[in-house]
């Protein structure tokens, strides 16, 4: 371990060994009454709180804990070279550095592995137990890649989910863009998944592509499309599933199978040069299609077949005993140079990370989705992945990344008087603020409430704060544009 300025380095070296994990620990004095604050590998789940601590829970990245007095923040550094984790009880703490290759131990051999950097905070005096861990987000992480100016806009995922069109994407577009009128900055209509060509043995899974760079025959045309989304007044984006195989690629370009991943479903091995560079040329052709913004999706389950609920419950992020192609590179190497492959093609279009790894997102992608799906079916998705969410890494917006909280599903399905709440919240909030406006649940009141929230999301606004975060995983109450709001969440 190597002290450096504010940090400390932690190297790692195994010359003749094969490595799965190195785990440091440190005696402490317990804190009577202290609570912890967790987070993710990925996204949140509607489950992140302040909390006991339990010694058997696993930390990703980092936790803040805060005894009534005073709160400390203990974690690592973003764009670590290891999927780190804590464990806290109440004479010791530790950190796993978890540094498999697939499911199996990493192959080092003669390298030098820069494992983690290791950073430490504690409150100031008078300062609130979320300005610390404001201000410890700072420390973790050096430069966030932000856009120029506030993201905003609509996807029609939450009232299509999948069953989308042309025809259908140009008049949500249409519909929705009068509501951002006499606004110098611009919002964003994104088509979701349902664009391209699907795998012929899945003909009705929207989400999964044999075609990522073929739009199918409700489309055309995409650049066309992004010239008339242009023309109704908003900036185009696209969603992609990059990891997708096609259904005649050979499988020696393929992940192995292993649970969670299926024949019918083949994934591209992310360290075989071959599909980095045909996951580069991808992006390539949404740029040259005039897309500004592209969404991302689906890399995380892909590569470990486990959603990030998945991988807390099971103590891994994936199965064991299986290899990529390449098995000298840890996961969290392999997965950054993944992510800086598509920042790289991407250029200076606005990338959107979803179901990615936060802490190894962080400085590379402009907005991150930062939980699990809201809903456009049920008010209690909602409230659980959207509120839960923005409350509890809400923290990380304009420090880590733009963190978008998922959309506004505006349907017949979820009563109003919840989703005007939701909408307001996420329009004050100073986050981006998405929308899926199903047409015939959207009426005068939707409009002049969407409409109010659009002038919102398109300024530069300060962060909003749980007020009650330490009481609840949902809060109520919030200080928004320095106003304190109260909602009725239940």
């Amino acid at each position: 371990m190597l002290v450096q300025g504010e940090s400390i380095a932690v190297e790692i070296e195994s010359p003749r060994s094969s490595l799965t994990a190195v785990t440091l620990c440190w005696k402490q004095t317990g804190r009577d009454n202290s609570r912890i604050l967790n987070d993710h590998w990925e996204r949140t789940y509607g489950d992140v709180s302040w909390h006991v601590p339990s010694d058997s829970e696993l930390l990703p990245w980092y936790f803040m804990e805060h005894d009534g007095r005073s709160t400390i923040g203990v974690g690592v550094k973003t764009g670590t070279a290891s999927f780190c984790y804590w464990q806290v009880g109440k004479e010791r703490v530790s950190l796993t550095m978890d540094t498999r290759s697939g499911g199996s131990a990493v192959q080092l051999s003669g390298r030098k592995l820069l494992a983690a950097e290791i950073v430490t905070t504690k409150s100031n005096p008078g300062e609130s137990p979320f300005q610390t861990a404001r201000r410890f987000m700072r420390t973790m992480c050096d430069n966030a890649r932000m856009p120029a100016q506030p993201v905003y806009g609509i996807n029609d995922w939450y009232f299509t989910y999948g069953d989308n069109s042309e025809d259908l994407i140009l008049e949500h577009t249409r519909m929705m863009a009068p509501m951002a009128e006499g606004l110098s900055n611009r919002p964003f209509s994104v088509i979701d998944a349902g664009w391209f060509v699907t795998s012929p043995s899945l003909p009705k899974e929207s989400w999964w592509g044999d075609r990522l760079d073929l739009p199918n025959s409700k489309f055309g045309d995409m650049s066309r499309v992004a010239e008339r989304i242009r023309k109704a007044g908003m900036r185009p984006g696209i969603w992609t599933r990059p990891l997708c195989g096609s259904h005649n690629d050979p499988y020696s370009l393929m992940l192995p199978l292993v649970k969670g991943r299926d024949a019918q479903r083949p994934v591209l091995d992310p360290t075989i040069p071959e599909n980095l560079e045909r996951i580069s040329e991808l992006f390539k052709v949404y740029n040259s299609w005039c897309y500004d913004l592209v969404k991302f999706d689906f890399t995380s389950f892909d590569i470990f077949g486990k959603w990030g609920f998945e991988m807390m419950r099971d103590g891994a992020i994936s199965s064991s005993g299986w290899s990529m192609h390449d098995n000298s590179k840890t996961n969290a190497e392999i997965i950054l140079n993944l992510y800086k492959t598509i920042r790289r093609a991407a250029g200076d279009t606005y990338v959107l990370a979803c179901n990615t790894i936060s802490h190894l997102s962080a400085g590379l992608f402009e907005l991150n989705r930062i939980g699990d799906d809201t809903s456009g079916n049920e008010w209690a998705r909602t409230r659980k992945m959207g509120v839960n969410t923005l409350a509890f890494r809400g923290m990380h917006h304009g420090i880590f990344y733009a963190a978008d909280p998922d959309c506004v599903g505006v349907t017949n399905k979820v009563a109003w008087d919840k989703n005007k709440q939701w909408m307001h919240l996420v329009a004050k909030s100073g986050t981006p603020l998405f929308i899926s406006a199903q047409p015939d649940a959207t009426g005068s009141a939707q409009k002049a409430m969407i409409k109010e929230s659009f002038a919102l999301a398109s300024q530069d606004l300060p962060l909003g704060e749980p007020l009650d975060w330490m009481e609840s995983a949902f809060p109520k109450r919030w200080k928004l544009k320095e106003e304190e709001v109260s909602f009725d969440w239940d």
